[in-house]
C-alpha cells in the first residue's frame, strides 16, 4: 500500500473556479500531515485539492476515508471520474476509485463544496489492492449496523412482551425498551454506512438520530428512577421532568426546522446545550449510583460499574467534541453504550428474578397464613361451642358420676360393680373432652413464670415412662440444663404429654423416642423423634384440625390443644414424617436468659 501524505489546496472565496482555473497552479498551498486543515477558511465556500498519482504497476484502487463536504467532484487530468452530492446537512464522504497502469503520474483534482464548517481531506490518500479496499469500503462501519439491528430486535421483542407484564413491572420494562430502541437508532443513524450506500434517505436518518437522542435521555433517567427511586430531595425525578420538557422543546424545534430554517438556534439548543444536559445527567446518575452503592444497594454496585464506564466515555468524548470546536467524531461512545445496556438488561433480569422469588415466598407465606386463618376460625367455632355448652354439660355429668359412685358403694354384685366402673370411666373420658374444649374457651395462662426445660421434660418422662415400657418402647432424653423459657408449667407438660403419648402409640411393638434440645438464634428448639409407623403427607397436613386423628380411638382434640398451648407461649410447632420410618416434632420457644 502506498500513502500520499502531501497535497495542495486552493480555497474558493468570491466565485467558484472553473476546471481550467483550478488546474492553474497559482493560489495553491502545500499541505502535510502536520498542517492538516479541517475548518474552512473565512468567507470560503469551496476548496480544490490537488495531488499527483505515483507510478502504478498494475490495476489498483485509490481510497480516501475522510473527505468532508456536501458536494464532491473528482477529476483525473481534466476528465471527471466521480461526483456525489448530499442534499441534507451531512458531509462525510468515503471515496474509492479504480486506477489503471496508464494513470501513473496523472494529476487528481477534487472539488469540494459545502455550507458546513468542516471541509477538506483529513488523514491520507491510500493506493493499494482494489479488491482489498472494496472489502474495507463495505465492512468499515458494518459493525454499527449489526449492533444497531441487534438492539432494534431486542427492543421490539421487549415492547411485544410488555403486554404480558403486570403494573408493577411495566414502568421499568418500557423505559428500558425505550432506552434500547433509542440506542439502536443512534447506532444506525450515526453510522456512515447508511449515508454511503443508502444516501437518498439521509435526511430521514438525521431526523431519526435527533428523535432517538431526545427520547434516550429522559427514558434513561426514568429507568433509573423506577429502579432506585426519586433520589435525594427528589433530584432524579425533578431532572427527569426537566428533560421531558427540554426534549419536547427540541422535538418542536425539529418540526419548525423543516418549515422555517433556524439552523443556528436549532444547532445550539439540540447539540451544544443538549450535550451539556447530557453531561450533567451522566454525572448526576453516576454520583447517585455511587451513593446507593455505598449504602449497600447491590443493584447500584452492579449498575454503577456499567454506567460509570458509559458515563466516563460519553462525558470524555463530549468534552473533547466541544474542545475541538465540534470537529471531533464521536466513535468510542458506542462501546460504552453496549456495555451499559447489557448491564441494564442484566439488572432488570435480576430484578425480575428477585420479584419472582418474592412472589413465591409471599405465596408460601400466604398459604401458611391462610392455613392458620382456617385453623383460627375453626378454633373460634370450638371456643364458642365450648363456652356455651361446657358448663351446662359438666354439671349433670358430675351429678351422674356421684350417684354412680354411691350405687357402687351399695352394690355387692361383681358384675354390677364392673358396669358401674365402666360407666364412671366413660363419664371421666367425657369430662376430659370437655376440659379440652375449655382450653379454647379460656385460653389464658393462669400462672406464667420462667421454666427450666430440662426439669419440666424430666417430669414428663417420669409420667410417660411406664406407658412407653408397656408398649415395648423406650424414651431417650438429652436436654441441656441451662435452657429457660417463660410459660405455664402444667400447660407445658400437657402439651408435651400429648405429643410424646402420640409417639408411644405410633410405635409398632418396639421402638424408641428421642428427645433433644439446643439453643439457636435466641430460641430453644426441642426435637421429639420416634421410629414408629409414620404418616402420609395428606395426614401430616391435617394435624391439629378438630376431630381429625390418625389413631383409631383418638378424638383429634389432643393435638388441637397442644397447638393452642404452644401458641399461647409464643412457640411454634411443626411435624415431619415419612410413612414407615417415623415422625419428628419440632417445637420452638423464645429463650429467657438467666
Amino acid at each position: 500500500m502506498t500513502r500520499i501524505n502531501r497535497w495542495e489546496i486552493k480555497w474558493e472565496t468570491d466565485t467558484e473556479y472553473s476546471l481550467m482555473e483550478a488546474i492553474d497552479s497559482k493560489g495553491y498551498k502545500q499541505i502535510t500531515p502536520e498542517t492538516l486543515v479541517r475548518a474552512k477558511q473565512a468567507g470560503a465556500h469551496g476548496i480544490w485539492i490537488k495531488f499527483v498519482l505515483p507510478h502504478i504497476s498494475h490495476r489498483e484502487g485509490l481510497f480516501i476515508n475522510n473527505l468532508y463536504g456536501e458536494h464532491v467532484t473528482a477529476y483525473m487530468d481534466e476528465q471527471q471520474i466521480y461526483q456525489h452530492s448530499y442534499n441534507y446537512l451531512y458531509g462525510k464522504n468515503r471515496l474509492l476509485l479504480p486506477i489503471e497502469v496508464n494513470d501513473s503520474d496523472k494529476t487528481i483534482l477534487i472539488h469540494v463544496h459545502s455550507s458546513m464548517e468542516e471541509m477538506g481531506l483529513l488523514g491520507t490518500v491510500q493506493i493499494g489492492d482494489y479488491q482489498q479496499f472494496t472489502v474495507s469500503y463495505v465492512k468499515e462501519d458494518l459493525i454499527d449496523i449489526i449492533l444497531g439491528c441487534s438492539f432494534l430486535i431486542v427492543a421490539t421483542l421487549m415492547f411485544i412482551c410488555s403486554i404480558f407484564l403486570g403494573r408493577g413491572q411495566i414502568a421499568a420494562w418500557l423505559s428500558l425498551s425505550a432506552v434500547i430502541l433509542s440506542a439502536s437508532i443512534l447506532l444506525l443513524a450515526y453510522s456512515p454506512f447508511l449515508y454511503t450506500f443508502y444516501g437518498n434517505y439521509g435526511s430521514v436518518y438525521l431526523h431519526l438520530f435527533d428523535l432517538a437522542l431526545f427520547t434516550l435521555m429522559p427514558s434513561l433517567t426514568y429507568f433509573f428512577e423506577s429502579i432506585f427511586g426519586k433520589g435525594l430531595y427528589s433530584i432524579i425525578r425533578r431532572y427527569r421532568i426537566f428533560q421531558v420538557y427540554y426534549s419536547s422543546l427540541c422535538f418542536f424545534l425539529l418540526l419548525l426546522q423543516n418549515i422555517v430554517p433556524i439552523r443556528g438556534v436549532y444547532f445550539f439548543l439540540t447539540v451544544t446545550a443538549f450535550g451539556i444536559t447530557m453531561i450533567v445527567q451522566f454525572m448526576l446518575l453516576f454520583i447517585m449510583s455511587i451513593i446507593y452503592a455505598v449504602r449497600g444497594n447491590k443493584d447500584a454496585v452492579f449498575i454503577s460499574t456499567g454506567f460509570g464506564l458509559f458515563a466516563l466515555i460519553g462525558t470524555g468524548e463530549l468534552l473533547w467534541f466541544y474542545l475541538d470546536k465540534g470537529y471531533y467524531e464521536l466513535h468510542l461512545w458506542k462501546y460504552g453504550l453496549i456495555g451499559f445496556i447489557c448491564s441494564l438488561v442484566i439488572l432488570l433480569g435480576k430484578r425480575f428474578a428477585h420479584s419472582h422469588m418474592q412472589i413465591v415466598k409471599y405465596s408460601k407465606e400466604l398459604e401458611m397464613y391462610n392455613n392458620r386463618l382456617q385453623r383460627s376460625e375453626k378454633m373460634e367455632v370450638i371456643s364458642q361451642l365450648a363456652a356455651s355448652v361446657a358448663h351446662e354439660v359438666r354439671n349433670p355429668l358430675q351429678v351422674t358420676r356421684g350417684f354412680l359412685q354411691l350405687m357402687g358403694d351399695f352394690t355387692n354384685a361383681d358384675k354390677e360393680r364392673k358396669y358401674l366402673k365402666l360407666a364412671i370411666e366413660e363419664l371421666d373420658r367425657a369430662a376430659n373432652i370437655i376440659t379440652n374444649y375449655l382450653t379454647f374457651a379460656k385460653p389464658q395462662l393462669e400462672e406464667v413464670c420462667v421454666l427450666n426445660l430440662a426439669e419440666e421434660l424430666l417430669h414428663v418422662e417420669g409420667i410417660l415412662l411406664p406407658l412407653a415400657n408397656q408398649e415395648g418402647g423406650k424414651i431417650v432424653m438429652n436436654i441441656p440444663k441451662d435452657l429457660h423459657m417463660r410459660g405455664n408449667s402444667s400447660k407445658l407438660k400437657q402439651a408435651f404429654i400429648n405429643i410424646i403419648k402420640n409417639s408411644i402409640e405410633a410405635l409398632q411393638g418396639s421402638g424408641s423416642i428421642h428427645l433433644w434440645a439446643y439453643e439457636e438464634q435466641g430460641e430453644a428448639i426441642i426435637h421429639i423423634r420416634d421410629n414408629g409407623r409414620g404418616m402420609e403427607e395428606s395426614t401430616l397436613k391435617r394435624l391439629g384440625e378438630p376431630y381429625f386423628s390418625s389413631q383409631t380411638k383418638g378424638t383429634g382434640l389432643g393435638l388441637m390443644v397442644t397447638f393452642r398451648i404452644i401458641e399461647l407461649m409464643e412457640g411454634k410447632l411443626e411435624f415431619k414424617s415419612n410413612l414407615g420410618t417415623g415422625t419428628e416434632a419440632i417445637i420452638r420457644f423464645p429463650i429467657v436468659k438467666q
